[in-house]
């Protein structure tokens, strides 16, 4: 009898992008520029940096395992309870503790194809039952995703905007939707790019719905460039939050995930460059892709997905741009192989990648 149950053999892992190191061994390069796993090219600001090294002295302490200053601070910038704030090693993280928390043995879930591949591996290894909808036109179809809802269904998983799409439900279609939810269904809404759609009008920010059964997820992997400290949060009603308290991990976020995460939302100058930062970006990258008759997906996160003609054809860019060297992410794990999805960088990053899309189409 195996000591491992079927639903984790069967598991494919997260693969994560390559990384700088091994492209630069196997094509023998000297410079690499990383276009591939959305994150913030500016990096964290120079506040978090200055702190860090002010308390690595204190790397030997655990740390504070409530996050009581941290959450306090969270729950002040977004006027709520300090009791419903969660925090955790990453969205990921929580969505973990999510699951573990509420789901029990008959309980269902649903997700969408092709949507966020951590999810989709949390899910899986969860071993319950997946209920997944359709995508239309690289859009949430959360309509069909509502009648998948059933008398087991417990969790549903939401990412607004969509990674690895870029896309977004609007407010209309998200009130349509959550009139159909049971309140004993939890709703996870992923809202890792937050801070670059929140300036659209009809983008249903969440901080705006006071929903029991509705879980909030952040991140300062993204826009705040913490990527490398894992540190996400959430927001819901208390009880929910005491209740994933209790089986959270006691000490994540680490203590310099921690200090890192409150002097960046100390920095609201960090965070306004980083936000102009994407919109030159992405206005630069969607116009020289239109010149180049190159399909895209509009985007309202730090990120453009391209779509071709086929699977063979988004190979063979991605496979060239690395030559060349720029690490992009092939979607062929996330179930859309005919796609590769792009970073917004800093401006000098779009540009190589622009001419270096110039010279694969001349090639």
């Amino acid at each position: 009898m195996s000591l491992v149950p079927e639903h984790i053999k069967k598991l494919k892992p997260y693969i994560a992008g390559q990384t700088i190191e091994s492209v630069k061994q196997r094509y023998k390069l000297k410079k690499i520029i990383k276009l591939a796993s959305n994150e913030n090219s500016l990096g964290p600001s120079n506040r978090v940096i200055q702190h860090i090294k002010k308390e690595l002295s204190n790397i030997y302490r655990y740390p504070d395992a409530s996050g009581f200053k941290l959450r306090g601070i969270l729950s002040q910038k977004f006027n709520i309870k300090l009791e419903n704030v969660i925090l955790g090693s990453g969205s990921e993280g929580i969505m973990s503790t999510i699951m573990r928390t509420f789901l029990r043995d008959q309980d269902e879930i649903i997700g969408t194809k092709n949507s966020f591949i951590g999810f989709r591996v949390l899910a899986e290894a969860s071993g319950k039952k997946i209920n997944w909808a359709p995508m239309i036109n690289y859009h949430y179809d959360l309509d069909e995703m509502a009648e998948l809802i059933n008398s087991k269904t417990k969790i549903i998983y939401l990412a607004n905007p969509d990674n690895p799409t870029g896309t977004y439900f609007k407010i209309k279609q998200f009130d349509k939707f959550m009139k159909k939810v049971p309140d004993r269904v939890l709703v996870i809404l992923d809202e890792a790019y937050f801070e670059y759609a929140q300036f659209i009008k009809d983008y249903p920010d969440s901080m705006h719905y006071r929903y029991d059964n509705v879980i909030t997820l952040r991140t300062f992997s993204k826009i705040y460039g913490l990527a490398g400290l894992r540190v996400g949060y959430g927001f819901a009603n208390e009880k929910l939050v005491e209740s994933l308290m209790k089986i959270k991990l006691p000490f994540e976020p680490s203590i310099l995930g921690q200090i890192a995460a409150i002097e960046a939302l100390s920095d609201e100058e960090h965070l306004n460059s980083s936000i102009q930062l994407n919109r030159i970006g992405y206005k630069f990258i969607k116009n020289e892709l239109s010149k180049l008759n190159i399909s895209y997906i509009k985007s309202v996160a730090n990120f453009i997905t391209l779509v071709f003609k086929d699977s063979k054809l988004s190979e063979k860019c991605f496979n060239f741009l690395l030559s060349e060297g720029v690490i992009i992410r092939p979607l062929s794990n996330f179930g859309i192989p005919e796609c590769i999805r792009v970073t917004i960088g800093t401006n000098e990053e779009n540009k190589i990648f622009i001419n270096k899309m110039k010279k694969y189409l001349r090639s």
